[in-house]
C-alpha cells in the first residue's frame, strides 16, 4: 500500500478500537480519533483515508458503520498491548507500507457532510456531563508507603550487667 499517510493508520487504529463486537459509528470512530490523537483531522483527509483503505481491503461498511476486515485486524493484532499510541500508530505504518492488497474490494464512500455532522455531534457530546467510555481510567497515585506496614522503632542498646 503506497503511500501510507498519517490519517491511514490514526483511522485503522480508531475503528479497532470502536468497533470491538459491532460496526463502529461514525460518532464513536470520531471519540477515537479524539482520544488517539487529541484533535480530529480534516473531513477531507478522513474521507479519503476511509476511501483509501477500503479500496486496499482493509476496512468495511456493513450495516452502515465501519469495521476492519481480517487483514487489517492481523495489522491491529500485531502491536504490543502496552505500548503507547505512538508506538502503535508507528507499527501500525510500518505494516501498512508492507499489506499487498489482494484484488478488487467493494469500496466504501462517506460523505463529507456526514463526517462533519459526526464530528459535531462528538464535540457536542463532549460538552455535556456524560462520561465517554473510550477515555482511560486514570491512574491512583501510589503511596509512598504501603498498607499495613507500619515504621517501627528500633531496639535499645543491651545495658551491660556489671
Amino acid at each position: 500500500m503506497h503511500p501510507i499517510h498519517d490519517v491511514d493508520a490514526l483511522l485503522l487504529l480508531a475503528v479497532a478500537m470502536s468497533s470491538k463486537r459491532r460496526p463502529a459509528e461514525l460518532v464513536e470512530i470520531m471519540a477515537a480519533i479524539d482520544l488517539v490523537n487529541g484533535n480530529i483531522p480534516a473531513e477531507a483527509k478522513l474521507a479519503e483515508a476511509i476511501s483509501r483503505l477500503a479500496a486496499h481491503g482493509l476496512i468495511c461498511a456493513p450495516a452502515g458503520g465501519l469495521a476492519l476486515t481480517p487483514a487489517a485486524q492481523q495489522i491491529i493484532e500485531a502491536q504490543p498491548r502496552k505500548a503507547t499510541n505512538e508506538e502503535r500508530l508507528f507499527g501500525i505504518k510500518d505494516l501498512l507500507s508492507m499489506h499487498q492488497s489482494k484484488g478488487e474490494c467493494p469500496p466504501v464512500i462517506i460523505a463529507v457532510e456526514d463526517l462533519r455532522a459526526a464530528m459535531l455531534a462528538h464535540r457536542a457530546a463532549a460538552a455535556t456531563t456524560a462520561k465517554n467510555l473510550l477515555v482511560p481510567k486514570p491512574k491512583p497515585v501510589e503511596p509512598t508507603t504501603r498498607p499495613g506496614q507500619r515504621q517501627r522503632k528500633p531496639m535499645p542498646a543491651r545495658k551491660r550487667k556489671g
